[in-house]
């Protein structure tokens, strides 16, 4: 029987916590000009000669706090059973496959079982819930890279962005419900942050992006396709399930990397402010991300933590991600079948 084929693909994790396979993957992400979005000369030197050499052991002593000995990072371990659930639930008419956009399991492996079990089409699945040209864009660069090359080439299609998808948002509040938000003094919604030059990069217009107050508060036909947008359009919705007043809750971003200006508020200011203004309990959700990882485990429960206790705080409560909660499995089942 034929099979319909499914390329899920989330960002990658080095293969071990060690600082060799840590260099490895810093390395890949960051020399892919997608990622860092400046002259390839520049970007060789700034990558190889200053960030990897210098954050490669500092981020190994990270992965070896979140590492599990049987199961890996916590970000692969959730997408194998993703992969696995999402299998399961599709049927035989269906192959799923799993790949990192960097390291292991790689895109190029997954394409070529799907080529091998001689699907009739694929469905790509970048796991970024907003469209972002350094992570839903590089997924999909690099599969037409290796498809191209293809003698046949089946049925391709790409999932651009799910930012609003009932399911997904719904999860989100389901998780978040089992901590009660009400009991907090604040709920962040703490996505991944980008550079400001490449929010502008999204702009077709070149008169809206970061030049309009507010510009990402209202997803519009104008900024559609921008991450931050689609970011806020995210929380609102999360938001709203949980019946959170504007005032409840902060949008913000996090893991800055460089001097350049990035979206803004910074999700470490926005924990000093709300310290300063003696808050004690904060609530956070990490909506850019499906599975939770080094920068939900470690950067939001351990580094945002410390530094809303150094300032008086008393706890930061991480809200789990979508990991392998089965609607999270509806959701991604409607995605193919839809």
């Amino acid at each position: 029987m034929a099979k319909k084929g499914v390329l899920l693909v989330n960002l990658g994790t080095p293969d071990s916590p060690q600082t060799a396979d840590v260099r490895k993957y810093l390395a890949e992400f960051l020399m892919d000009p997608r990622v860092i979005d400046v002259n390839p000369v520049l970007r060789t030197f700034l990558v190889k000669g200053l960030i990897v050499p210098f954050r490669s052991p500092k981020s190994a002593k990270l992965y070896q706090k979140i590492w599990d000995s049987e199961t890996g990072s916590p970000l692969l371990h959730y997408s194998k059973l993703q992969h696995t659930a999402l299998q399961q639930r599709l049927g035989d008419g269906y192959q799923v496959e799993l790949a990192m956009r960097y390291q292991s399991p790689s895109i190029e492996s997954a394409l070529n079982r799907l080529k091998e079990a001689l699907v009739t089409e694929i469905k790509v699945i970048a796991l970024f819930p907003q469209y972002a040209s350094a992570s839903t864009g590089s997924v999909y660069d690099k599969v037409m890279e290796l498809v191209r090359q293809w003698q046949t080439i089946p049925d391709i299609s790409f999932i651009n962005s799910f930012h609003d998808n009932e399911l997904m948002i719904e999860t989100f509040a389901d998780n978040g419900r089992k901590h009660k938000p009400e009991t907090y003094d604040h709920i962040l919604f703490s996505f991944h942050g980008l550079p400001q030059r490449q929010l502008k990069k999204c702009d077709h217009t070149h008169s809206y992006c970061l030049q309009v107050d507010d510009c990402c508060d209202t997803l519009n036909d104008t900024n559609k396709f921008c991450y931050s947008a689609q970011s806020h359009d995210t929380a609102r919705l999360i938001a709203e399930k949980l019946n959170l007043p504007k005032e409840k809750y902060t949008i913000c971003f996090q893991s800055r990397l460089g001097n350049d200006p990035w979206v803004q508020p910074y999700t470490t200011e926005v924990v000093a402010k709300l310290a300063n203004e003696g808050k004690k309990r904060l609530l956070v959700f990490c909506p850019a991300f499906v599975a939770d990882c080094l920068e939900t485990v470690y950067e939001v429960t351990e580094e945002y933590g410390a530094e809303f206790k150094a300032l008086g705080g008393e706890h930061v409560q991480l809200v789990e991600s979508l990991n392998d909660s089965p609607l999270w499995i509806d959701a991604l089942e409607g995605m193919v079948r839809g």
